[in-house]
């Protein structure tokens, strides 16, 4: 679908559920029938052996959670979902049609999903610098786009990243998604600009996107505006559910109107052009005559 979307000048829209089931497949299936009724072209989840991909110094700092408070490596544990629910979410969407992927943390966890043959496959913004992951995803998923995230980076960092992941893959199977790592981000440090005017500029060649971590809606539209040709945001049920990432989340009903907000920009948006329309012929005839 992915292909498709971009060979028909269209956004790829992928709902980020990310780790907002917290750990209950219940949770995951509800966020995905409402990613489809959104409308969104795809799901993403994170997948993480957490003894591997938290820092080692994070492991022991107490958690509060809804189940009490515990270390954080066992609160990590607790909310990844394991080898029977990813089988159903794979199930449930295929029966709805819908692409569904994951960012993978660690090694482990890309060989994990390679089972489920994704369209698409991440690597998340936290491990955009690391390159033996980069280097495992490039042999692990040797027909697939690798999507990166450039959250939490210089441009320095960004323009590295791009070169290695270049050295391995065909550019047509790289997607670079401009991304701020604050949650939620405030509308100063979004920089949509970059989208235009460094990531456009320099890699021409390349397909960007946009992962955003803001409230609202608008801004993400503008990010399509500007040149992103693929879209990520975090869905929830409820921005007031407990977690990391509800308050930069976008419920159901938002996500439907971000979809729509989208949709009707390419509709809007036309070829560069300026044209006249047969619609305006009878109202040119009237006021200027002949």
């Amino acid at each position: 679908m992915l292909q498709t979307r971009l060979e028909k000048n269209q956004t790829y829209i992928i709902a980020e559920i990310g780790i907002n089931h917290c750990g209950s497949i219940d949770v995951a299936l509800e966020l995905i029938k409402a990613a489809h009724e959104a409308g969104a072209d795809a799901v993403k989840f994170q997948k993480r052996v957490p003894r591997i991909a938290v820092p080692r110094d994070e492991w022991d700092r107490p958690k509060e959670t809804p189940w009490g408070i515990m270390p954080y490596i066992e609160y990590k544990e607790r909310i990844e979902l394991g080898q029977g629910a990813y089988n159903v979410v794979s199930l449930t969407c295929k029966a709805l049609g819908m692409d569904w992927s994951a960012s993978v943390w660690d090694r482990p966890s890309a060989e994990f999903m390679v089972q489920y043959k994704p369209p698409w496959i991440k690597i998340p913004s936290a491990k955009l610098t690391d390159r033996d992951l980069a280097r495992a995803v490039a042999d692990l998923y040797p027909c697939v786009p690798i999507i990166i995230s450039t959250g939490m980076s210089t441009e320095k960092e960004v323009e590295e990243a791009i070169d290695f992941y270049l050295s391995m893959i065909d550019p047509e199977r790289l997607v670079v998604m401009h991304c701020t790592s604050t949650y939620p981000c405030p509308l100063k440090e979004l920089n949509l600009y970059a989208i235009r005017d460094f990531y456009k500029r320099n890699y021409p060649d390349l397909v960007i996107g946009y992962s955003g971590h803001e409230t609202g809606l608008v801004t993400t539209v503008c990010a399509v505006a500007l040149g992103a040709q693929v879209v990520e945001r975090h869905i929830t049920l409820d921005r007031a559910m407990w977690g990391t990432d509800q308050a930069a989340s976008v419920e159901p009903h938002g996500f439907r109107r971000l979809v729509k907000y989208i949709r009707d920009f390419e509709e809007a948006r036309g070829d560069g052009r300026k044209r006249l329309y047969p619609s305006e012929e009878a109202v040119r005839k009237k006021l200027r005559g002949g």
